[in-house]
């Protein structure tokens, strides 16, 4: 584990500067990378093109023996169900193991059309043991505004299955997780949530790592396409007016299209993020350190029990006992002390930290003591 990552860490600066080692050694040469280029729909959402998440109360059945136990919710959906076919049944007279009382959520794509099937999800919200076999039956799915914008209805398909007995004593097997399903196209839109690309003759794009430098580039690169088209107010996104000739001509997808297939290189704020749990490091190409001095060293104390057994003489009315022998053993390896000058960059602080054969939680604990010391110029994320 610890080459492992010393290793990745290593791998993760090869595009960053060669400098100086410690000590007069000599520099080793890095491979430089050129700068990545994104494209702009890479980057940012567009405004006014979002998916929205709707929801509902729904019921299985048809399951063997693997519904709800003890749920009111269940039974109350079953007794309302029933009502409305002219069935009269109080929720108290249902005693049924083949229901299950179920939540079920789905998203609803931007500019989908009435009539058009969307996928579902299914989960149970009771105590049941399986929904395997089960069925949707008409469930309606609801929006943030409380209005209906799809029906669910069909076969669920989990993907796993649960059989065996269910007692103290019986022997069961399960494959996969059994109380969550799908229906694939198991819904039909109802109603069409408004949707637009350009609002009041302008596109707005919103940037999802908010950066100055970043938006920046983004307005320079639609402007060198279409001058004077793209602007920007704040560092989260940046407008672009729709020329008239566009719009006139009904282009207006394809300008989207050209203008999000645009690229720029993308900037971002010096951050080091640390996984403590599994000994990730993982580190950006502008993150600097100040000259600083790391040394490093190990202390290993090592306890030992020995069990002896003490043997009495023949004939000595002695006992047999165990007697434990503890020996305590101090190894403690030299400090090193690496001198890292003129600026030096991660890329520096990783050969450096490879030499002295540290294992990932010392990189960790460096990294901890550099930000302490104000000698890491860059925000350190721990997980």
């Amino acid at each position: 584990m610890r080459d492992n990552a010393i290793l990745l860490l290593g791998v993760l600066f090869v595009s960053m500067a060669a400098a100086e080692l410690w000590a007069g050694e000599a520099s080793t040469p890095a491979i430089v990378l050129a700068p990545a280029q994104i494209r702009i729909k890479d980057l940012a959402d567009l405004q006014g093109v979002r998916e929205n998440q709707l929801v509902g109360n729904g019921l299985v059945v048809g399951l063997d023996g693997t519904g709800d136990k003890s749920s009111d919710l269940a039974n109350q959906e079953l007794a309302n169900f029933a009502t409305r076919f002219g069935v009269k049944i109080s929720a108290d007279d249902v005693k049924s193991k083949n229901i299950a009382a179920v939540m079920v959520t789905a998203k609803l794509p931007p500019f989908v059309k009435k009539g058009a099937h969307i996928d579902v999800q299914v989960s149970s919200v009771g105590d049941a043991r399986s929904l395997q076999g089960g069925i949707l039956i008409q469930t309606p799915l609801v929006g943030a505004d409380g209005r209906v914008y799809a029906v669910a209805q069909g076969a669920l398909s989990i993907g796993g299955f649960s059989g065996g007995s269910s007692g103290g004593g019986g022997a069961s097997v399960q494959k996969n997780h059994p109380l969550v399903g799908r229906i694939p196209n198991g819904a039909f839109v109802e109603n069409e949530v408004p949707s637009f690309i350009a609002r009041e003759g302008f596109v707005r794009l919103r940037l999802r790592q908010p950066d100055f430098t970043t938006v920046q580039r983004a307005v320079d690169a639609i402007n060198a396409k279409w001058p004077g088209l793209a602007s920007a107010n704040d560092l989260s996104g940046l407008e672009v007016r729709v020329p008239n000739s566009v719009t006139n001509q009904g282009q207006l997808v394809a300008f989207v299209a050209e203008m999000e297939n645009l690229r720029i290189t993308p900037d971002t704020s010096a951050k080091v993020v640390i996984n403590e749990r599994t000994g990730t490091i993982v580190a950006g190409a502008e993150v600097r350190i100040a000259p600083t001095a790391v040394s490093h060293g190990s202390l290993f104390i090592t306890v030992k029990n020995t069990l002896n057994v003490s043997q009495p003489e023949p004939f000595s009315k002695g006992e047999t006992v165990v007697v434990p022998d503890q020996s305590t053993t101090v190894t403690e390896q030299d400090a090193r002390v690496l001198v890292l000058e003129h600026a030096p960059t991660l890329g520096d602080l990783a050969r450096a930290l490879n030499s002295l054969k540290v294992s990932p939680r010392d990189i960790i604990a460096i990294f901890q003591a550099l930000k302490d010391a104000g000698a890491l110029h860059a925000e350190l994320v721990i997980m």
